[in-house]
C-alpha cells in the first residue's frame, strides 16, 4: 500500500497567510491546484514553480506527525477519530509571530519566540498516534540516512520512523526547496516582502489537520481540520 497519512498544522482556510502561501506554492491541500500569473510574486513563473516543486507536494503546513503508512488492522476512520480525540485534549492558543528564515538551505517560516506548546502537541501526535504507523520501508530509512544523521537522530528513526521528533523537532512551515546562494539572494527578499503584511496578523493554533497522500505521485490532501478545545 502506497497510501500515506500525516498530521499537520495548517492555518484556517480563510486566513491571509494560507491564501498567500497557497498562491506561492500553486497548491492548497483543500482546494487543489491554484493558478499563477506569468510573473508570480515578481519572479518568472518558471522560477517559482521550480523552487516550490518539493513543498508543493505537501502543501503549506508544519509537520506534527510525519507521513506514515497505516499499520495492519487500522483504517482511516479510526485514525480520524483518534486525531479528533487528541485535538480536543489541547486548548487553542495564540501562535508566536512567524518570520522567514533559512533552514537547512530552504526557506521556511519559523516562530520568532519559543512556544513549548508547539513541542508538546507535536510530541503527543508522534507518541499517541504511533499505533497507527506501519514500519517504514527499507528505502524510506535509506533515504533518511542519506542526509547524514546523528546518533540521536538514528535512534529516533529506528524507534519512531522519523529522525526529527521530540528533542530534534523544530516547528517550521516550508516554502521552497533547498536553494543555492544565488537562488536565495534572488528569492528571499521578494518572498519576505510579500509575506510581511500577512505575518503581522495574529494566528492561532486551533486545529490538527489530518492529511492523506493516495500515491507517491499525488500531493497530500487535507481530510479535515480537527479543532482543539
Amino acid at each position: 500500500m502506497s497510501e500515506r497519512y500525516a498530521v499537520y498544522f495548517t492555518p484556517p482556510r480563510d486566513s491571509a497567510l494560507r491564501r498567500l502561501a497557497g498562491q506561492w506554492l500553486g497548491y492548497d491541500p483543500h482546494d487543489g491546484a491554484l493558478p499563477r500569473s506569468a510573473d508570480a510574486f515578481g519572479l518568472d513563473r518558471g522560477i517559482v514553480e521550480d523552487v516550490t516543486g518539493t513543498p508543493r507536494v505537501y502543501g503549506f503546513h508544519a509537520t506534527l506527525k510525519p507521513p506514515f503508512r497505516l499499520a495492519r488492522g487500522h483504517d482511516e476512520s479510526a485514525l480520524h477519530e483518534a486525531v479528533a480525540t487528541l485535538a480536543r485534549q489541547f486548548r487553542t492558543f495564540p501562535m508566536p509571530y512567524l518570520g522567514l528564515s533559512r533552514l537547512g538551505g530552504f526557506l521556511a517560516l519559523l516562530p520568532e519566540a519559543p512556544e513549548p506548546r508547539l513541542d508538546d502537541i507535536a510530541g503527543a501526535c508522534v507518541e499517541r498516534l504511533d499505533r497507527f504507523r506501519a514500519a517504514p520501508h527499507p528505502e524510506d530509512l535509506a533515504r533518511r540516512r542519506a542526509t547524514g544523521l546523528s546518533a540521536r537522530q538514528e535512534a529516533l528513526l529506528q524507534r519512531w520512523g522519523y529522525p526529527y521528533v521530540f528533542d530534534e523537532f523544530r516547528f517550521h512551515m516550508t516554502l521552497t526547496r533547498a536553494l543555492d546562494e544565488a537562488e536565495h539572494a534572488r528569492v528571499a527578499p521578494i518572498l519576505a516582502q510579500a509575506l510581511e503584511p500577512v505575518l503581522a496578523r495574529p494566528l492561532a493554533f486551533d486545529a490538527l489537520s489530518l492529511m492523506r497522500q493516495r500515491t507517491a505521485r499525488e500531493p497530500f490532501t487535507e481530510i479535515a481540520r480537527l479543532p482543539l478545545s
